[in-house]
């Protein structure tokens, strides 16, 4: 198949290129060429988006994996583009693009919508999901229903992720330090492998599937605790916990998902996806051990760096430290 992918240098977008290469697939990347221009060896379009996809015209591709679509206005410049030069328009959405409070939440949950859209083009976490539902529309209104394909994952986590939330853990299970552990060993948590994303989005392009696909992971439901477990076991260090209470927590305002990576607050139902109908078509996990691992060997091998997410090391000291001189 001869395939375009927009981005495809970064994240998810580089593991869809190495595994349509390994399928045997033509490549075209359309980017900006501000991240690992020239990383592999294909053809590459350099472009912005936004104004620029006149740099796409009088081609055509089988399909098209969008992978960096967040505005509405500026995916719908892809989708006018492309909608007759492609035969497949696949757009990586979220599961954020769900209403919460459906517990094991299907494609057909009920969509998180504003109820008045901003005039400012501003992605935060409460802008996040909505404008992806737009996103979404924009592309199935343009290319038409049985040429839309929409992906919608969960946490990606792997080698290469840029976000460093499931590396947090991955760093502190590495350690020989002391690190704060949340008295929350039974909330659930889920992600998917972004070698394992990318390997179900480009069979689904292959297939030809339409409409909306949740593809997050794993295979099983997975606790934090059992995810702490297996970071202990595969991360190759030897740190000591220390359990803090949830009134701990919320007295020192530490804040799930951006001070606690992976947490969310309880009664979160986005945590509980049902990715049944992707696992139908082809969607598969690989073991938790080597996702940890492998994120391990990666991260090792950036050298000493500042996590994006996650508690500072100091700050987790300075809050271990006032854990145990608490009042007893």
């Amino acid at each position: 198949m001869k395939l375009l992918v927009i981005g495809g240098t970064r994240f998810l977008g580089r593991h869809i290129v190495e595994s349509a290469l390994s399928r045997g697939h033509e490549l075209t990347l359309f980017h900006r060429g501000q991240t690992n221009k020239g990383l592999f060896d294909v053809e590459e379009i350099l472009g912005d988006r936004d104004g620029e996809t006149d740099h796409l015209y009088g081609r055509t591709w089988d399909a098209v994996v969008d992978t960096c679509g967040y505005v509405p206005r500026v995916v719908e410049q892809s989708a006018d583009t492309l909608a007759e030069a492609v035969g497949l328009y696949c757009f990586i959405s979220t599961i954020s693009v769900y209403r919460d409070g459906h517990p094991r939440m299907t494609e057909d949950a009920e969509l998180l919508r504003f109820s008045e859209i901003p005039e400012k083009e501003e992605i935060t976490g409460e802008t996040y999901g909505p404008f992806k539902v737009l996103c979404e529309e924009a592309v199935a209104n343009i290319c038409g229903d049985e040429k839309t394909l929409l992906i919608r994952p969960g946490l990606i986590v792997g080698p290469h992720d840029p976000t460093d939330r499931f590396t947090y853990w991955i760093d502190r299970y590495g350690s020989d330090d002391e690190i704060l552990i949340p008295e929350r060993r039974g909330d659930l948590v889920q992600f998917v492998d972004v070698r394992d994303l990318a390997d179900f989005t480009v069979r689904a392009v292959e297939d030809r599937l339409s409409g909306a696909y949740n593809a997050t992971g794993p295979a099983e439901r997975l606790t934090m605790g059992e995810f702490w477990d297996s970071c202990r076991t595969n991360c190759g260090g030897h740190p000591r916990e220390v359990v803090v209470s949830d009134e701990f927590v919320q007295e020192n305002e530490l804040h799930e998902w951006s001070d606690l990576p992976l947490l969310l607050p309880a009664g979160d139902a986005t945590l509980d996806v049902d990715c049944g109908k992707a696992i139908a078509k082809g969607l598969t996990f690989r073991p938790l051990p080597e996702t940890i691992r492998d994120t391990a060997d990666w991260h090792r091998s950036r050298g000493p760096i500042s996590l994006k997410a996650g508690l500072s090391r100091e700050r987790e000291v300075e809050l271990i430290a006032k854990w145990r001189s608490r009042p007893s």
